[in-house]
């Protein structure tokens, strides 16, 4: 029998957690949920996936780091 994966419920509001994570200079543990959870989901618009894409970029770069 196949097992079921439930996903947490996370608010998967990319621009919320985008705009976040600017601001703070830091990726919590939880905006890594949040963005796991949205490409999860699916439905995210050329925006939302732009903008996960700055951040990852971001991070590589050091402009934003792990917390």
């Amino acid at each position: 029998m196949p097992r079921k994966f439930e996903l947490p419920s996370v608010d998967a509001d990319v621009a919320s957690t985008f705009s976040e994570v600017w601001d703070s200079g830091k990726v919590t543990n939880r905006n890594r949920q949040e963005i796991k959870s949205a490409l999860l989901c699916g439905g995210l618009t050329h925006d939302d996936h732009m903008a996960i894409d700055r951040m990852v970029h971001a991070v590589k770069r050091g402009w934003l780091s792990l917390d």
